[in-house]
């Protein structure tokens, strides 16, 4: 979603700016450091973080620099479905990382992001720097080329006319006329791939998960270093990958989307 929307909050979307720069690998930020990462300077940053302390959403620690609080442990719980898919989904997706060996993320559509609920880590020693509740680029990844090309009409021709194909590498496609014809062979292929266009050096390949209906209502993917991927390997990788969402799709056969 644009932030430069003028009937959006701004304020709103500069403190979630600030509440994403935690992360799994960096827990605390100091008021300067954190300026430096979101743009801000550094008394709308101390604002923010003032803010959000009084509500308990972020904490000021002994040694001056902030940590997440109390109250999104509090919201967070509430949000009881991911909470059941990522128990449901944790023995299927962290046996494909096993036999696959690389990184499995299990994602849905998402305010016309990509939104990842549930990941298995590679035990290659490789981090994808991708957290279970983050979101990425639908045109830069394979998880949100998938989904985007099995939507329906109305919603893929919503998304199109709202996202912006942002070049994040150099291998990005930014032309429209491109991106829909790798959604057309996408959905061709039943798969999707994203070589280095997310990350360099990194390779991505996506598969449906559908429920009873044949309808896609999330996907499953692999990711991991360009120099492990081999193309004729792409029929083994999506056998592996199968194999978890035969099981996720028993699990959700009756949701209409997740």
């Amino acid at each position: 979603m644009s932030s430069d929307n003028k009937t959006l909050n701004q304020s709103i979307i500069k403190a979630f700016t600030v509440l994403d720069a935690f992360t799994n690998d960096k827990k605390e930020w100091g008021v300067r450091e954190l300026a430096n990462k979101t743009g801000y300077n550094k008394s709308t940053t101390y604002r923010l973080l003032n803010t959000l302390t009084s509500l308990n959403i972020v904490h000021q620690n002994s040694n001056e620099k902030y940590s997440l609080g109390s109250k999104l442990f509090e919201l967070g719980n509430r949000v009881s479905i991911y909470k059941t898919i990522a128990k449901s989904t944790n023995n299927p997706i962290k046996n494909v990382a096993l036999e696959i060996k690389e990184t499995v993320l299990l994602s849905i559509l998402k305010e016309h992001q990509v939104f990842h609920i549930n990941k298995a880590d590679s035990l290659h020693g490789l981090k994808i720097n991708t957290s279970i509740g983050s979101y990425q680029p639908i045109h830069a990844t394979a998880s949100g080329k998938l989904l985007l090309a099995f939507s329906d009409q109305t919603t893929q021709e919503d998304i199109l006319k709202n996202i912006q194909l942002t070049k994040v590498t150099q291998h990005t496609i930014t032309n429209v006329k491109a991106f829909k014809k790798e959604l057309a062979t996408t959905v061709n292929r039943d798969y999707a791939l994203d070589i280095e266009e997310f990350e360099l050096g990194l390779v991505s390949i996506a598969i449906p998960i559908r429920n009873r209906q044949q309808n896609i209502i999330a996907s499953i993917s692999a990711s991991g270093p360009l120099s492990r991927f081999r193309t004729e390997n792409i029929p083994n990788y999506i056998s592996i990958l199968k194999k978890g969402a035969t099981l996720i799709e028993e699990e959700f056969k009756d949701f209409d989307s997740l």
